[in-house]
């Protein structure tokens, strides 16, 4: 099982200083990747309740951009892979996040691993000019494109959303193509991460203190969620051993024995990867969070 850390975007402050150090620490640690989370913009939370807009954040929480960041830790990393979980990916340009992803892969020798998702957030969709109610279905456009974008020199392709003559990226990513891992729970996705994904980022409310959303939670046991995804990608044609499974560990204020629980909550799931977040547990500063980490690696 590979073993990584959520960069703890709302508590690691915009102080490059303190990104580097935390970033630094992930990789000195051992740790095998750095997992960053997405959001363009926050809404007003006096303007938007959870009527109105059903996730958490709202314009207090602090989000680094994530290509962004990992072009900036790519500059003094070598090892550690550089995880989105998730980008969301139909409120963007397709081409454009191909550009993106593909200079980040080149910048970091081909280390990065682009997870996507469709998100709840549709003020960050009418801001950004694109459609809430779509994005599924454009979604499974946009991987179709992004492969081919990643691997070859010209591309020509004609779809629902998506029109591109005779024209590619220069330079290609090293990693070609660049693994898509998929985050969500609605039966669609499950059938989407069997179907095309290389992996998927489950929300397991039986194994995460996290998950406070009713919308999310699933009655099934994680290790009957995960079958379901993989006869899905039996019924395509692949091979459910070669689609990666990424659990989260909360710190959440608890004792390692707690998060050990939890870790192997996910092995018997089947989770080939696990990220542990610090945030929402009443760390006071980078330093904090890099001792939490620091305490979570010695226990593997």
């Amino acid at each position: 099982m590979k073993i990584g850390a959520i960069f703890p975007h709302n508590e690691i402050t915009a102080d490059p200083a303190a990104v580097r150090d935390y970033a630094q620490a992930v990789e000195d640690l051992g740790f095998n990747h750095i997992l960053a989370y997405d959001h363009v913009l926050g809404a007003n939370g006096a303007t938007y309740d959870q009527q109105r807009l059903p996730g958490p954040y709202r314009e207090g929480h602090l989000f680094h951009e994530p290509f962004v960041l990992f072009g900036y830790i790519a500059g003094f990393t070598s090892r550690i892979e550089l995880a989105t979980g998730v980008i969301i990916l139909p409120q963007r340009q397709t081409a454009l996040v191909a550009k993106q992803a593909a200079q980040v892969d080149v910048l970091s020798r081909g280390r990065l691993r682009l997870g996507v998702g469709t998100g709840w957030n549709w003020v960050e969709y009418e801001a950004l000019g694109m459609n809430f109610n779509d994005r599924g279905a454009r979604q499974a456009e946009q991987i179709r494109l992004l492969r081919e974008l990643w691997t070859k020199p010209l591309v020509t392709f004609e779809g629902r959303f998506h029109k591109v003559t005779d024209a590619g990226l220069n330079p290609l990513p090293v990693q070609r193509p660049i693994p898509i891992w998929l985050g969500g729970m609605a039966d669609a996705v499950l059938k989407r991460v069997g179907e095309v994904a290389d992996g998927w980022y489950p929300r397991f409310h039986q194994l995460d203190p996290l998950m406070v959303s009713h919308r999310q939670k699933r009655p099934e046991e994680p290790a009957e969620l995960v079958e379901r995804m993989r006869a899905h990608a039996r019924n395509a044609g692949r091979d459910p051993s070669k689609i990666g499974i990424e659990g989260f560990v909360a710190h959440a204020g608890r004792t390692p024995e707690a998060w050990m629980r939890d870790v192997e909550g996910y092995r018997a799931a089947g989770a080939t990867h696990v990220s542990f977040n610090t945030m929402y547990s009443g760390l006071k500063s980078p330093a904090e969070h890099i001792a939490a980490i620091r305490a979570f690696r010695s226990l593997f």
